[in-house]
């Protein structure tokens, strides 16, 4: 299977964002006779002078990778597409005391339709991206069907993060490093004197970087400080500054270490963890030890699903699910299934599944889609 056949003049608007992996898909695509064009896209305003945005940094080295591959390179603006479909859905969330993906959000919302929408407008025919994914377009009893397939480096895959395109989006889309290991990719633009060979990957929230967490977050939403208690007897423990700050299955920054457990003699315990939270009463609920039962669940439901073949999939049915994007495949089925939501069971259970991640089903290598855990 493969991405890329020969271009035979078919236009392309490459996302650059700065990256290798971007620079390399616009390079394969140029090599096989695609007409390419770069377009680098800022979603992100409030502070681009700020330490931990990047963006003015990664236009000169997306505009020097262009340069190099002797294509075009178009800067257009989605900060305020990003803040109003991205950025507000995250604080919502967090306000919320779930754990939200916007790399999820954003891939669905801006990448492939903002930037979709704009490529088409300018003429062209396909956009491609970086992302180590695949499509398989095959027939099915309705017709031409697209697939979204797991990328070929199992250690960079992102189908994870595409789990809420559609068919139309798919059809258009084109993943050109998806059948690439990583050490390959860096290899290619190092071979072809690409400028940012050797640059690190981004991290962080999408498009807006890696940065102080909290510190970042308290820009937008106040403070709301409330109880720690023991989640086994109900004991205070210490205080919180905000639900939002913490997730299941965190262990640093509660600020409880020291506290000793009083059913331990020797007035030692395991590290707490995060196991969960009142949102009426801003109660956050923790337990002693990685291990503590209440950590670990063996089902859970998914709303807001997204199912990429149109259809929903097969209940009691041997799957795999991801409940988290670096979660290795778990075997589950769909015990329940309803337009909106669906009831997930594992063969064993998963530890510190959070309210507002992403559970995504698989079929051997093939994305079917998935959902927010509720």
């Amino acid at each position: 299977m493969t991405d890329i056949r020969d271009g035979e003049g078919m236009k392309v608007v490459v996302g650059i964002s700065g990256g290798v992996d971007s620079a390399v898909a616009a390079l394969l695509l140029k090599r096989r006779g695609y007409e390419v064009c770069g377009l680098f896209m800022k979603n992100w305003e409030d502070d681009d002078d700020g330490d931990y945005c990047s963006t003015r940094q990664d236009l000169i080295d997306a505009a020097a990778a262009c340069d190099v591959i002797g294509i075009d390179l178009e800067v257009v603006n989605f900060s305020r597409e990003y803040k109003e479909r991205v950025f507000a859905d995250f604080l919502r969330e967090y306000e919320a005391g779930r754990t939200p993906n916007p790399d999820v959000l954003c891939n669905s919302e801006i990448k492939f339709r903002c930037f979709l929408d704009h490529a088409l407008s300018l003429g062209a025919e396909r956009i491609a991206t970086g992302h180590y994914a695949q499509v398989r377009a095959w027939e099915a009893d309705g017709g031409r069907e697209f697939q979204l397939l797991k990328g070929e480096d199992g250690g960079k895959d992102q189908s994870y993060f595409l789990y809420r395109l559609t068919q139309a989006q798919l059809a258009k889309a084109i993943f050109p490093v998806g059948e690439l290991y990583k050490r390959d990719v860096r290899r290619l633009a190092a071979e072809a004197g690409l400028p940012v060979a050797e640059k690190k990957d981004s991290t962080g929230i999408c498009f807006i970087g890696e940065r102080p967490f909290r510190e970042f977050l308290q820009r937008y939403l106040p403070a709301k400080p409330g109880e720690i208690r023991a989640l086994d007897d109900n004991r205070v423990l210490g205080e919180h500054q905000g639900l939002m700050y913490h997730t299941i299955g965190q262990r640093k920054g509660l600020g409880i270490g020291g506290i000793r457990d009083l059913q331990d003699d020797a007035g030692e315990h395991d590290a707490w963890y995060v196991a969960g939270k009142d949102i009426a009463a801003n109660v956050l609920y923790v337990v002693p030890g990685r291990d503590h039962p209440a950590l670990s669940k063996d089902r859970l439901t998914a709303l807001d699903l997204n199912w990429i073949a149109a259809r929903p999939p097969r209940t009691h049915w041997v799957y795999n699910a991801k409940p988290r994007y670096r979660a290795p495949d778990m075997p589950c089925e769909i015990d329940a299934l309803a337009p909106d939501r669906a009831e997930i069971v594992f063969a064993q259970p998963q530890w510190a599944l959070a309210p507002g991640q992403s559970v995504v089903v698989y079929e051997s290598r093939v994305c079917l889609g998935g959902g927010v855990i509720a």
